[in-house]
């Protein structure tokens, strides 16, 4: 018995290829073809993992199997059987009935379980997609590029097998597959889904076909009964713009610019092939020398103006600036006048661009020697016409760690995050406000209490509204409860608390219909012990059938401020600020990469300083990250290479 590598060097596995190319003259060991009689059966295995007949038979050193998590793709033409398949020894199967999927696993114990797919109905002379990815804890069904069938369930174990020359892969005979089977590959550890769809002929989709079966025919049939073939020849006009209309239905269009294959449905062109960008390395692009320590950066678009970056400055005698990108790099505009600054967000309503700062000390006052207990954080907006930002508006905070901005049935909102009153007291009201048109001016719509409140993520899942504190400190432990709060009614509910240790920051991304919430854990301190910085921070995922947020992966930080997360291509990415390990402020920031049912894994280490926030941004077909440096005077850009 063979042991697998371990599931990064695993490629994709063309099961067919295995059986078909090697000698076309005969089968096989052990591989049987048996003439249908016509009868209709039940069940038919689509595809299914036996163990071994006699498993106390294996050869030695081959006693501890290895982690197989993977995606089959399959294309079947079935006919309709009538049988009920029998379960015996299996570890994996994937079946199908007149008007449904069955999947069934070994689950704990050894029980086999089985789930079904309700309405997918295959038994319908026709070519089919499937693509099944089977995760942790979940199990996503694809038919014909369709949106997926997902199920759920905490008690599903990691599938462990192991290639045999023993094993069998199928069921007895009168359960197997009648009809015809054109590819069947594994690819472990990814998502085959992206790689096939979109498609023009979904049910056509391919991935592997072995080339025994390459030529075989794709067939269909008319109403008439008369049968007709799917293959025709295509004009491919080049050139950098098309429009698609009726008369260019069925037209392929290539973009030499895009490296793009595109085919006109009479409406839209879509997508058929696509040079997509992948990362390949991290270039350093600009070190900015800043007037003082950077807490935050925020990167954003002004009109008419260009790209430009606002940055939260420590120093209050120099302020904090707004700076101007060129094709060298990042150029001082403006200088505002900042205290303690610490966020800046952006937002806009209509066509005016504003900026809000957090700032978390107060104004000098010439004529009181007290520090002040509230500080004033301010609004400003865009002028046009002086091409400048100027002071709309201020509001009244405490130690104000970070503003977010949102809109909700066409009303905009700002949040702001307050961390404490005083030296002592965390346990404070945070507020939301809300824009009056009458009064042209924010105004007070709710408090929510926040314990040591460091950072708002605001979010939207179908219908539903989302805002996420990030709570650091109660004045005695980081270990304090984040709270997940819901819109309903016109103001926000308690959706969720989840435990975190003096949390920083969320960040909330999208991997095709899966929703994600990353927590940066900043350290772990209680009452006079000592800190602890070296700690996981976690990712967790919606459970659209639990409602609610789920651990789905840890990953070791060092004092971390902020995630980033941001795509190029079909690649997903998250960026990590690490901002001290207990002895040292210069370390690396780490660059993960979204690997599917594997999770994150580092693929590039950045040096920073201190590292204090991530900004990703694009300018002329390039792209960016930027990062702040909480423990220098000074910012660097990094260009990302792609290929």
């Amino acid at each position: 018995m063979e042991q697998l590598t371990p599931l990064a060097d695993l490629i994709p596995l063309d099961l067919l290829s295995f059986v078909l190319e090697r000698d076309t003259s005969k089968l096989l060991p052990g591989v049987h073809m048996k003439e249908a009689d016509g009868s209709i059966q039940e069940n038919e295995y689509i595809f299914s993992l036996l163990e071994p007949k006699k498993v106390e038979k294996r050869e030695a050193g081959d006693k501890k199997d290895e982690n197989n998590k993977g995606n089959i793709l399959e294309r079947t033409k079935e006919r309709r059987q009538k049988s009920n398949g029998e379960r015996g020894r299996i570890i994996l199967g994937l079946r199908f009935s007149r008007k449904r999927l069955h999947f069934l696993f070994r689950g704990h114990g050894g029980v086999v379980e089985h789930w079904g797919f309700r309405g997918t109905r295959l038994a319908d002379n026709r070519w089919h997609t499937l693509v099944l990815a089977i995760g942790s804890h979940h199990v996503r069904l694809t038919v014909d590029c369709s949106s997926p069938l997902e199920m759920y369930s905490r008690s599903f174990t990691t599938i462990q097998w192991q290639y045999s020359k023993s094993a069998r892969t199928l069921q007895p005979y009168h359960s197997r597959l009648t009809g015809l089977l054109r590819q069947l590959v594994l690819v472990p550890g990814s998502d085959a889904t992206h790689h096939i769809c979109p498609s023009s002929e979904p049910h056509l989709s391919v991935l592997s076909v072995p080339p025994l079966l390459s030529d075989l025919s794709i067939m269909g049939k008319e109403a008439d009964g008369h049968v007709i073939s799917y293959e025709t020849q295509e004009r491919v006009s080049v050139g950098l713009e098309r429009a698609c209309s009726e008369l260019l239905q069925g037209q392929l269009w290539f973009n030499p610019l895009r490296k793009g294959l595109y085919l006109c449905d009479g409406t839209v062109w879509i997508t058929v092939l696509e040079d997509h960008k992948r990362l390949d390395y991290v270039l350093e692009h600009q070190v900015l020398t800043t007037s003082s320590e950077t807490h935050d950066v925020e990167v954003f678009q002004v009109p008419g103006i260009g790209l430009m970056a606002a940055m939260a400055h420590r120093s209050t005698a120099s302020g904090s600036a707004v700076y101007l990108w060129s094709q060298t790099g990042f150029q001082l505009y403006q200088n505002i006048s900042t205290y303690g600054a610490l966020a800046w967000r952006h937002f806009s309503m209509g066509k005016k661009v504003f900026l809000v700062v957090s700032n978390s000390g107060s104004r000098p006052d010439k004529h009181s020697s007290k520090e002040s207990e509230t500080d004033s954080s301010v609004i400003y907006k865009w002028s046009r016409k002086r091409k400048r930002f100027v002071r709309f508006q201020t509001l009244q905070t405490h130690c104000a760690r970070d503003w977010e901005a949102f809109n909700i049935n066409q009303q905009t909102y700002l949040a702001v995050a307050n961390h404490r009153q005083g030296n002592h007291n965390h346990t404070i009201n945070s507020v939301i406000y809300k824009w009056n048109q009458l009064t042209k001016s924010f105004e007070v719509h709710q408090f929510l209490l926040t314990t040591g409140a460091y950072d708002w993520e605001f979010f939207t899942v179908g219908p539903y509204h989302f805002l996420v504190v990030a709570n650091a400190f109660d004045g005695v432990t980081t270990s304090v409860d984040s709270v997940i709060y819901v819109w309903v009614n016109g103001s926000f509910q308690v959706f969720q608390t989840i435990k975190t240790f003096c949390a920083t920051d969320w960040e909330m991304f999208q991997i095709g219909s899966r929703v994600f919430l990353a927590v940066a854990n900043g350290h772990r301190l209680h009452g006079n012990g000592p800190s602890r910085y070296t700690i996981n921070s976690t990712i967790y995922e919606l459970d659209m059938n639990g409602k609610l947020f789920v651990r789905f992966q840890d990953i070791v930080t060092y004092s971390a401020v902020d995630w980033e997360f941001f795509s190029l291509g079909e690649e997903y990415f998250l960026v990590v600020a690490n901002s001290f390990n207990g002895e040292s402020y210069s370390l690396n920031s780490i660059l993960y990469r979204w690997q599917g049912y594997e999770g994150f894994v580092p693929v590039h280490w950045l040096p920073t300083i201190g590292c204090s926030d991530w900004e990703f941004f694009s300018s002329k077909g390039e792209s960016y990250l930027m990062y702040s440096s909480a423990k220098a005077p000074l910012s660097k850009v990094f260009k990302l290479k792609t290929y």
